[in-house]
């Protein structure tokens, strides 16, 4: 972390450019997002006025601000701890993250995350990845949702399989328990964006046509019940996209909320050994393995709520 900034822009500064790349010019060990994370903070000042990243810096104009972290700051500390391992090979790693437990850090020094685990446990696999945070890890599902991480343990099998994800073909199976009775299969598609007025979550919007500083994204969430028992129903869940959120607030769309989440539905979440939880299992997850090409299909058992 880089602490107390303050630099005047120069001949050596990118011009005319934005005071977002102009920061991360001069601090090449930060990146895109934790300048924007700067930013976020309120901190970052132009002349001794609060300065948004879309500026553009006059030569001599003076920035400052109180702390950048930089890429490594983002690394998990190793921690010890609880790993259920469903496959394990030179190239990939899946693990069964149990409801609860958040996949990586949010904040330097944080614990208890997958990500600490997996520091622990593979010291190796520090480095692969985009982004320091979570290292090797694929993807990432919800800190209430259980099941399947998939990781690379290579940069070479990272990128193979990110390609997949990129493209669609890796397929994504859920069990979802949720309110009320739903009697057949069916869809939801639409866009999804972050909402302003209640951090952590999102909302449905009619089209991608948003206020400037807003982003839309399309999502579609299919759904086949496999049990109606008391008002609730057990749905097999797959999805054609990635969104943040895409499950939990497209049922919860349709008057189907996920038991036991808070967030999009009537509950408080279910209490579990690793902390409060919905009923969201990542069940299959199937990709083409990077070293043979061959079809690999990984499965996890739900938690006893599903049952």
């Amino acid at each position: 972390m880089i602490q107390n900034i303050a630099f005047t822009i120069d001949e050596a500064d990118e011009r005319p450019g934005r005071l977002d790349k102009a920061i991360l010019g001069r601090f090449p060990t930060s990146s895109r997002a934790l300048v924007n994370a700067a930013f976020a903070e309120g901190g970052v000042l132009l002349d001794d006025r609060p300065a948004a990243k879309s500026d553009r810096p006059r030569r001599g104009g003076v920035v400052t601000l109180p702390r950048l972290l930089e890429r490594a700051d983002r690394a998990p500390l190793p921690q010890a701890g609880e790993l259920r391992i469903l496959l394990a090979d030179d190239a990939v790693l899946a693990i069964d993250k149990p409801g609860g437990q958040p996949c990586h850090p949010v904040e330097p020094g944080e614990t208890g995350t997958l990500a600490n685990a997996l520091a622990a446990r593979f010291p190796e696999m520090a480095g692969v990845g985009d982004d320091p945070a979570m290292p090797g890890l694929l993807h990432r599902i919800d800190s209430g949702t259980s099941g399947i991480v998939l990781c690379a343990r290579t940069q070479a099998a990272f990128e193979a399989i990110r390609r997949q994800f990129t493209a669609r073909t890796v397929d994504k199976t859920y069990l979802a328990v949720v309110h009320g009775e739903v009697a057949k299969a069916g869809g939801v598609s639409g866009w999804l964006a972050h909402c302003s007025s209640f951090r952590g979550r999102m909302r449905c919007v009619a089209s991608a046509s948003l206020p400037k500083g807003e982003r839309a994204l399309f999502a579609e969430t299919f759904y086949k019940p496999l049990r109606v028992d008391g008002g609730r129903t057990l749905l097999e869940v797959t999805i054609a996209t990635g969104v943040t959120h895409q499950i939990r607030c497209q049922l919860a769309s349709i008057g189907h909320p996920i038991v036991g989440d808070a967030t999009y539905g009537p509950d408080r979440p279910l209490d579990g050994p690793f902390g409060p939880h919905h009923l969201l299992h990542a069940a299959a997850l199937a990709f083409a393995h990077p070293a043979t090409g061959a079809r690999t299909t990984i499965q996890s058992e739900p938690p006893r709520g599903f049952a």
